[in-house]
């Protein structure tokens, strides 16, 4: 007889598992209308993150709760959220036409509104990731505030502990605490969250800001009340889905609208028959690229390129980032900010109006037609399909669009190297499914050699949501036969467009060049080294110019 095997999982498959299971479960919740996180409904979600550990969120499996996640989370959330029982996520139903203020969040744009003292209103314009990565977040915060809520509830009457009435009488204050009040303040905290007074005192400030400098104290007490509440009271939180919402999501109504203002641009300026390269980048390197070494370089003799661009960079340089601004509009550039929803600005070059010996590129070389270029800001997840899918439609249903090149660079996790490196894929694999996206890539990892920045090639994988990624599966996709290098949001989304317009649809020419390439903003299997422990500053201004001015180098014909 057989003896059976014991068959167990490995934590990549638990961590793989864990993650389908959260993707199902946001669906299943979405199409419900809403659920209550803390309660039966929730269950799934909490259960299924507490599984995956991901390395975003640090601590959340243990007791002690987690400060650096927790700051990664509030500054991708509306100033108030800790505060409110009632979460609405919405598409945008006029609330900019109303009284109510928009709260956008540091990190994410998203237009957010407090209707009252209970409830928050979140505008969902940008698919389904929005809601993924938004349901994540608020599921991590909830379980951080039952860690505070177990560590001061000392019955089920709702008596509490000392610390927690000396946290709620220094949050009454209307004035800014001082510092001995403050460090009072930060030794109870510090008691309730399990954590040292040292590991508070560093992180506090970065909680806070000019109009709530003591913020960091408000968001524990806040926290830690509506779980108290939860338990003492039963006014359990809860999530809703506005119908609205549900019956638009999917539809491509808000990419529709951004898709056709540009046309109508194009069309409205005769640049609907010329020669169209797609660039998702930001809303300065093009830009910069091509006009602000010629603008500056009085201004900065004697300085290399990279000098000015890191100066352009910097949170301060309002002035010389106009005088760049002010000259590309004189010479063919057009700025659409965005008024459709899905918070991507564009901008259109006419490269006809440019004059090429005044800028970076005095041997560009372009065929009987100049080209336009469209620059779109990084899109976000799913919403990159929806942009780039109703982008190359055709305008008016007949006039196609001679759309030459589509070029992606963005932002991506590296999973061999650090901060700043380079990354050029060869193909995007969908997480959780395995659909794959192969395809020849104009840019390779030898044009990056020789400007001291570490250059990798290969796989990449698109990933449901930065903040659900946990090692070991990362270490798997790595290790394993997959090999890939990097992990990022929008790829696949991008590909899956391109292919279908251009492969199947014919709605665009069926030879048209794609460019892919990535600068590293961290790398999650390096402890210390996750999105949570802080931004790339000057070390991203480098990679981003490489590799915008590569891409503008293929478009322009130099070398």
């Amino acid at each position: 007889m057989k003896e059976t095997k014991n068959i167990s999982r490995s934590r990549a498959q638990e961590s793989s598992a864990a993650i389908e299971k959260m993707y199902i479960t946001m669906r299943h919740l979405f199409n419900r209308g809403f659920y209550k996180p803390m309660g039966i409904s929730g269950d799934t979600l909490r259960e299924a993150l507490l599984a995956l550990r991901p390395e975003i969120y640090g601590n959340i499996a243990e007791e002690k709760v987690e400060l650096n996640g927790l700051l990664y989370v509030i500054e991708r959330l509306p100033m108030g959220i800790e505060e409110c029982r009632f979460i609405n996520l919405t598409s945008d139903e006029g609330y900019s036409r109303s009284h109510f203020k928009a709260i956008v969040p540091p990190k994410r744009r998203r237009n957010c509104y407090r209707i009252d003292e209970e409830q928050m209103n979140v505008e969902i314009t940008r698919g389904r990731s929005d809601i993924y990565d938004i349901l994540t977040h608020l599921t991590f915060i909830f379980i951080e505030s039952h860690k505070i809520r177990n560590r001061v509830l000392l019955d089920d009457a709702g008596e509490v502990s000392r610390d927690w009435m000396k946290l709620e009488h220094a949050v009454s204050q209307t004035k800014k605490l001082s510092l001995i009040d403050k460090e009072k303040a930060i030794s109870h905290a510090a008691n309730i969250l399990g954590r040292t007074f040292e590991d508070v005192l560093n992180i506090y400030d970065a909680f806070g800001s000019e109009a709530a400098p003591d913020r960091f104290l408000q968001i524990i007490f806040w926290l830690g009340k509506l779980a108290i509440e939860e338990i003492v009271s039963n006014k359990k939180r809860t999530i809703t889905f506005s119908p609205i919402l549900r019956e638009r999501l999917g539809h491509h109504i808000h990419g529709e609208i951004w898709a056709t203002n540009i046309k109508e641009v194009l069309k409205e300026k005769g640049l609907l028959d010329r020669p169209i390269h797609v660039i998702s980048a930001n809303m300065h390197s093009v830009m910069n690229s091509i006009f602000a070494t010629t603008v500056l370089k009085t201004q900065f003799k004697d300085k290399s390129d990279f000098f000015i661009y890191e100066e352009l960079s910097k949170s301060g340089a309002h002035e010389v980032r106009n005088k760049v601004e002010e000259v590309a509009l004189k010479h063919g550039m057009i700025s659409l900010p965005d008024t459709s929803g899905t918070n991507i600005d564009v901008q259109i070059f006419d490269t006809s109006k440019v004059d090429w010996a005044k800028s970076s590129f005095p041997n560009a070389k372009f065929g009987d037609k100049e080209p336009v270029l469209i620059v779109m800001d990084y899109a976000f997840g799913e919403q990159a399909y929806e942009t780039i899918d109703e982008l190359l439609k055709p305008f008016k249903k007949d006039i196609l669009l001679n759309v030459e090149s589509v070029s992606i660079m963005g932002k991506a996790g590296i999973l061999e190297g650090g901060k700043g490196d380079i990354m050029i894929p060869n193909a995007h694999i969908n997480e959780g499914t395995a659909d794959n996206y192969f395809f020849e890539n104009e840019l390779t990892a030898d044009m990056f050699e020789g400007n001291d920045i570490a250059v990798f090639a290969g796989a990449m994988v698109t990933v449901l949501g930065t903040s659900l990624q946990n090692r070991d599966l990362l270490k798997f996709f790595h290790e394993s036969t997959w090999g890939v290098i990097g992990l990022e949001m929008e790829g696949s989304y991008y590909q899956k467009a391109i292919q279908s317009a251009s492969k199947i649809r014919k709605s665009v020419p069926h030879d048209i060049k794609v460019r892919y390439a990535y600068y590293a903003s961290d790398n999650p299997l390096e402890t210390g080294s996750t999105l949570a422990s802080g931004g790339l500053g000057t070390t991203g201004v480098k990679p981003t110019y490489l590799i915008t001015i590569k891409i503008l180098e293929q478009i322009f014909n130099v070398k």
